[in-house]
Parts: structure tokens; sequence; C-alpha cells
């Protein structure tokens, strides 16, 4: 196989609102340039589909001002079904910083506490082990009280640079 047959295409589908009701596949999250358009009649339509939804990890909702007030109550609802809300934008990348988070609820994510990106993200690929009355040698790097790496640490509450 060659390298463009490998690749993702850029998909745009469409299914109506009845249909996308009757097949849970159609709720799956899709990892790629995928987009899944479903056609709603009413704005009951519109809340069947919002209430069917399995967490996910982010929800786009494209609205001007009318339509937020509109249909308030079904954006409520994806409070409830994603751990990032996007308003008139596409999701960017993701990124190890404080304004990052990318989980949600179930089965986005098996624990809405944590993330697989963001600063919190770090927590799950550490295992803590506290060092009592280690001696030097024995530290990793970032813990010598020398501060070979003149990293920021948190000393009594305070961000430093400074040795110990």
């Amino acid at each position: 196989m060659g390298d463009e047959e490998l690749k993702g295409r850029p998909t745009l589908a469409v299914v109506q609102a009845k249909d996308f009701l009757l097949n849970p596949n159609l709720t799956m999250e899709v990892f790629g340039p995928f987009s899944l358009i479903v056609l709603c009649n009413d704005e009951e339509e519109m809340s069947s589909i919002a209430q069917s939804l399995p967490g996910q990890l982010t929800a786009t909702i494209i609205a001007g001002k009318k339509d937020l007030k509109q249909f308030g109550e079904i954006i409520l609802e994806f409070r409830e079904k994603a751990g990032r809300l996007i308003f008139n934008g596409v999701p960017t990348g993701v990124e190890v910083c404080r304004a990052m988070h990318h989980g949600g609820p179930f089965p986005a994510t098996t624990d809405s506490r944590f993330t697989a990106v963001g600063e919190d993200a770090i927590k799950r690929w550490v295992r803590p082990v506290a060092y009592q009355n280690c001696p030097q040698k024995f530290l990793p790097e970032e813990l010598k009280n020398n501060n070979p790496l003149k990293i920021f640490r948190m000393v009594n509450g305070k961000l430093t640079r400074k040795k110990l």
C-alpha cells in the first residue's frame, strides 16, 4: 500500500435525526477529518439528539445570539456531555498548559477529573515517589538542593529557582 492510500480523507456525512436516533453507532466519536451533520426538523428532535449522545471530548456549538437564546436548554445539555465546549469555532490543537482540558464524561474518558492533555495530564503519566531523609546522590536532578537543571520548583509554597 502506498502512503496516499493510508491517509485519511476529509469526509462530511449527513443523516436525518430519526435515522441517527435509530443507529447508536452514529454516536461514536471519530478521530480524523470527519464531520457528521444531523438534520433536525424541530427543537424536539434537537433535544433528543443532544440527550442521546454519550460522553464526548468536545462539543462544538455554531450559533448566533438568537440561537443561543432560543436553544439555551439544549446547549446546557452539552455541558453534561463534553469536557470542552467550543462556541463558534473549531477544536484547537492540544498542549500541556494550564488552560487546556481535553477530557469528558464516559465513554470519552473513564474519569472526567483527568485529561490526556493540558497541565493536569502530567498526573496521568507519573508515579509519585516520596524521598524521606534521602541522600542527595540518590535524588533525581529535579530535586537536588543545588538545582542543577535551574528549573522552577515549589519550595514552602513559593516558586523559586534558587538553591536550597
